[in-house]
């Protein structure tokens, strides 16, 4: 359902060619920090691509909250002039994340640095999700959670530490949540805070956290792990911020494009940060033409711009530790796998069940309504593919945004048209997804 109460539904039908040159928006991890960091920096942070979805935008209300100075200044520019490591002030009203887990939890790592009271909070989808993997090594840095929902969720009050503890945390699960949420309570703590992950999650915050003056060291931990450890206690500086364009928002057209036959799909200034890109290179190995050219970067982030043209797509097995480089494409790769001859097993996806919806479920669900063989084991993923979806089912989103864009992307190239129940949650992180795919020849009506 959306905010009003009113569903969208939406049909996708069998594509003509999908052509043009396109800019998704800007990347949501990177629009969070940017405008997070820019209210605990000293001076004047200017953002320009910024993601200006419901997702984000709760976010800079937050922070706006929260006493930083934050106003928009033209289409996807932002001007943050921030109150320093520790400084926020407490909030009027609770803050509402709608429906945004980045947002909440990495604003709940900000505030357990600073010492005052604020309550968390969201809709029907985010209160549903859990927050106790961030609040227990929050309260072990002396944060206190006051009141909570059932088993830690939402709505919960916080009261942040006056003297944060530093410490050395492994995290239980590859979350570049936990970590930055770690990470950015610890700013306010003398000494090191340390973070060990057993495998790599998105490298955002230290990136970003380093382009603002931090003193942070990243170094590997095992075979696929990293260790990160921040001198806690700097004064952050306001920088400049160009947001690269976001690839899981990407993966939507990239594939689409790949299903359509005759596509010719050129997208600009796609970040390409290897800890991002395990969906471009699960698909380059399904056979998919991607050609990355005109390389650069800010803040440490890498961008390119991608060239992806129809393809003709064979399965594969993907193993576990890519799953933290493209934890949220395994939706739109599942409907690739459904296309590609033979049978794909996407391994180790225990994290999809605790996203906006339980996202392993309801992935097979969208497959099988629409005839396509799919099956669940453990926490794997088996989709058998054959080159060929009937489609013709009608999906049900569970309020979330990228089932309702994996859906329409499988209509695209699906022999009959595919419904999807509500789209009104895809504004939360791609507003223009629809006009844009219409612009380049989608059938949605």
């Amino acid at each position: 359902m959306s905010h009003s109460g009113q569903p969208i539904p939406l049909e996708s039908r069998g594509s003509a060619p999908l052509v043009g040159k396109v800019r998704v928006p800007g990347d949501k991890s990177i629009s969070h920090r940017a405008l997070i960091l820019g209210a605990l920096a000293v001076g004047e942070t200017r953002i320009t691509g910024l993601l200006e979805g419901e997702d984000v935008l709760n976010t800079a209300k937050a922070m706006k909250a929260l006493g930083a100075d934050v106003q928009r200044t033209g289409e996807g520019a932002w001007s943050v002039r921030g109150v320093g490591v520790g400084g926020f002030k407490i909030p009027d009203a609770p803050l509402d994340f709608g429906n945004s887990g980045t947002g909440c939890r990495l604003a709940m790592g900000a505030v357990a640095g600073s010492p005052i009271s604020a309550t968390f909070d969201g809709d029907a989808s985010l209160r549903k999700r859990p927050m106790r993997r961030i609040l227990d090594p929050l309260e072990l840095m002396g944060a206190r959670v006051e009141s909570q929902a059932d088993s830690g969720r939402l709505p919960l009050s916080m009261t942040g530490a006056r003297d944060p503890i530093p410490m050395v945390y492994r995290t239980p699960v590859a979350s570049a949540q936990i970590k930055s949420a770690v990470l950015l309570a610890g700013l306010s703590a003398p000494g090191v805070t340390t973070v060990i992950e057993a495998e790599a999650s998105r490298d955002h915050t230290e990136l970003m956290l380093s382009h603002f003056g931090a003193d942070i060291v990243t170094e590997p931990e095992g075979r696929h792990g990293r260790r990160i450890s921040l001198t806690g206690q700097p004064e952050l500086h306001g920088a400049n911020v160009i947001v690269p364009a976001d690839p899981s928002s990407a993966a939507f057209p990239i594939v689409a494009a790949l299903l359509v036959e005759g596509s010719d799909l050129i997208l600009t200034d796609v970040m390409t940060n290897p800890l991002r890109t395990g969906l471009f290179k699960t698909l380059t190995e399904m056979g998919a033409f991607i050609e990355e050219s005109e390389v650069r970067g800010d803040a440490g982030e890498p961008m390119a711009r991608l060239r992806v043209r129809s393809s003709r797509l064979r399965s594969v097995d993907v193993p576990p530790e890519r799953a933290p480089s493209m934890i949220d494409e395994y939706l739109v790769l599942a409907v690739a796998a459904a296309f590609a001859e033979g049978t794909t097993t996407m391994r180790g996806l225990k994290e999809l069940r605790v996203k906006e919806s339980d996202r392993l479920e309801a992935t097979a669900d969208m497959l099988r309504v629409n005839g396509v063989k799919v099956e669940i084991s453990g926490d794997d993923l088996i989709v058998h593919g054959g080159g060929f979806v009937p489609g013709g089912g009608l999906v049900a989103t569970h309020m979330d945004h990228r089932i309702a864009m994996s859906a329409l992307v499988m209509g695209l190239a699906s022999d009959q048209p595919v419904k999807v129940d509500d789209t009104a949650f895809i504004a939360t992180s791609f507003p223009d997804f629809i006009p844009m795919m219409r612009s380049l020849g989608a059938d949605f009506v």
